[in-house]
């Protein structure tokens, strides 16, 4: 059975770049934004679910109306949860047989920014984090979505903080430009045995025992290191 590692971060974190390289070293790795834009133009229970939720205008064709989407969905929390309801459970579900139709790999892997707030790790063995200082993440996101500082600095609120999704991390993979990725993700690979994951696992039981308060979802949308204890 292979083993499943969440890779999350923050905006401008460079998770993609990650899972990119990861891949290059034979690493398959589910993308989950680009995985649920394709669930909710596709699947038919999640297009039931949102035509009853938002009405039939909700979808014209094949193609979703994301401007309504967005309206009522950063409309208010409540309208988040409504929403991920209805999404996250069959992006669980696609994964679950992603991963069984890539038997041959002895890793796999998912990418989602929210990996921690939308309940996803439980369907991992272990959560890597890729982390980058906040200026350069935001300096990032600027360039690459030719968007305005106010707007990523409003989005960087909005997602968990990054000393908070630490917690959770199994490994810490630093993207800040200067440190060298490709010996982390190599070091990554090399770590991740059956035998170590065991462990990691049974510390997840043990923490989600403590913590269970911790695990209240957001409503909304490595050096290389252990665990913080």
């Amino acid at each position: 059975m292979a083993i499943k590692i969440g890779i999350t971060g923050g905006i401008g974190s460079g998770k993609s770049m990650v899972s990119r390289l990861l891949e290059v070293l034979g690493v398959p790795v589910y993308i989950s934004d680009l995985e649920t834009k394709r669930l909710m133009a596709s699947d038919s229970l999640i297009r039931e679910e949102l035509s009853a939720l938002l009405g039939a205008e909700v979808y014209a064709g094949d193609t979703l109306n994301k401007p309504l989407l967005a309206s009522y969905l950063f409309g208010s929390p409540e309208h988040a949860k409504e929403i991920n309801g209805i999404v996250h459970p069959r992006v669980k579900e696609d994964f679950r047989r992603w991963t069984q139709c890539r038997t041959a790999s002895s890793i796999v892997g998912i990418e989602s920014a929210i990996l921690v707030e939308a309940g996803f790790t439980g369907e991992v063995d272990a959560i890597v984090m890729v982390y980058a200082p906040e200026e350069v993440r935001i300096s990032r996101a600027v360039r690459r979505d030719a968007s305005s500082r106010e707007l990523i600095e409003k989005r960087v609120r909005s997602q968990m903080d990054d000393e908070e999704k630490r917690k959770y991390a199994d490994f810490v993979i630093v993207n800040d430009g200067e440190t060298p990725l490709i010996p982390q993700v190599l070091e990554l690979i090399g770590s991740l045995s059956e035998k170590n994951v065991l462990s990691l696992k049974n510390r997840h039981l043990l923490n989600n025992k403590n913590k269970q308060a911790y695990f209240v979802l957001s409503s909304a949308y490595i050096i290389f290191a252990p665990r913080k204890k």
